[in-house]
């Protein structure tokens, strides 16, 4: 016979834990004259069996019918349900943990925040030491915050021999510039890249020319072309985040970007950048666009994930009124620009199939291309020309 206070020694758990089981009448201990109660060793094997009960996530309700009566099996199979939900999680949260600490990829976790809360997921990255550009391409590109570096290190391999870093033709920059409402005197180009628009519009226009971007390997390659072309005096270059460009002392005639406003985000660009244009002034910018509303389950699911923010030109147009623009046109640049961009990007990746085998830079750009290739028609790219009211 056990007294209370033994009982509970024999089986690891309190004094208080037994007398409340007591009270819901798990445990019936027999009181003796002097009203102490004890406990027999049937007692202390019940206890023990629903110990083990516990341990398959039972609750003492569903322990007590397991020890009164026969097994409840539509109980158990509803209380597996439980636990298989209940694992699931608690895997989903290791895996993050895990993800967050450099052990796994967080490839999946960044373009789940990227699309449910894309401003700050930004700004949380910024919070860990992030510049505002790398954040941007972290949410994007790399889509990893610890294999960023990495990451960026494949993919400028990648482009560093390219020189367009994103679909355009020369012809779509003219026909942007031909919708121009004045002769532009001073430019902004924001996200220049290696420059292949930036030498159309200073062959097009006598306007000075400011060319920004912040990867210098890209920069290094316009230098080399504006050095070339005798135009070091027309066209200046600098790095500079898109998301920080200082208020200029006389805002600029025209913004020009093409292929780069969705790193910033569409919308914050519209606003953010119509404090650098003059009244009257124009932003020129390209985007990636649905053609569809509807498109093919892969290549839908392969945006929602690189680009959630992509939408349709009417969608980018109404953006644009509600941000303080005239729209003055917008034009698709055609399966040219398209071209101009994949198929040297194709050939690259060829190249480099040595060296990147096995990489995810090159698996992600593979698997781009090959969407390219089956979902034409559904996407493309659209240049938008916009006046500042």
């Amino acid at each position: 016979m056990y007294h209370i206070s033994e009982l509970a020694e024999s089986v690891g758990l309190s004094r208080a834990t037994l007398l409340y089981y007591e009270k819901i009448g798990l445990l019936k201990g027999k009181r003796q004259a002097n009203g102490y109660r004890v406990y027999s060793d049937a007692d202390r094997q019940r206890l023990r069996l629903m110990q083990q009960l516990q341990a398959g996530g039972l609750s003492l309700q569903e322990c007590q019918a397991c020890l009164d009566g026969k097994l409840d099996c539509e109980m158990l199979e509803r209380r597996l349900a439980v636990l298989d939900t209940e694992i699931a999680e608690k895997t989903r949260s290791r895996d993050l943990l895990a993800a967050l600490l450099g052990q796994s990829s967080l490839k999946d976790w960044h373009e789940e925040v990227e699309r449910v809360a894309p401003d700050l997921h930004r700004a949380w990255l910024m919070s860990q030491g992030f510049s505002s550009a790398e954040a941007g391409l972290i949410a994007l590109v790399s889509k990893d915050m610890n294999a960023h570096d990495a990451y960026m290190a494949g993919f400028m391999e990648v482009f560093a021999d390219l020189d367009w870093w994103g679909p355009g033709t020369e012809e779509a920059t003219r026909r942007a510039l031909d919708m121009l409402p004045f002769a532009t005197e001073t430019i902004l180009e924001i996200g220049c890249g290696p420059g292949m628009a930036t030498m159309t519009l200073a062959e097009a226009t006598a306007a000075r020319i400011t060319a920004t971007d912040t990867a210098e390997v890209a920069l290094d390659k316009l230098r080399a072309r504006i050095a070339a072309g005798g135009l070091n005096d027309r066209i200046e270059v600098q790095n500079v985040d898109m998301a920080a460009i200082p208020a200029p002392e006389c805002p600029w005639d025209v913004i020009w970007s093409e292929g780069s406003a969705y790193i910033l985000g569409v919308e914050k660009a519209l606003a953010d950048w119509r404090a650098l244009i003059r009244p009257d002034g124009v932003l020129v910018f390209s985007d990636m666009v649905w053609r569809t509303d509807k498109p093919d389950g892969e290549i839908g699911a392969f945006w929602a994930a690189e680009y959630p923010a992509m939408a349709t030109p009417a969608t980018r147009v109404a953006q644009a009124r509600r941000a303080g623009y005239r729209v003055l046109g917008h034009f698709d640049i055609g399966p040219e620009g398209m071209e101009t961009y994949y198929r040297p990007l194709a050939a690259r990746l060829d190249a480099l199939e040595p060296r990147l085998a096995g990489s995810r830079v090159l698996e992600d750009l593979r698997r781009e291309i090959a969407v390219l290739e089956a979902g034409r028609g559904q996407f493309g790219y659209e240049m938008f020309v916009l006046e500042r009211v």
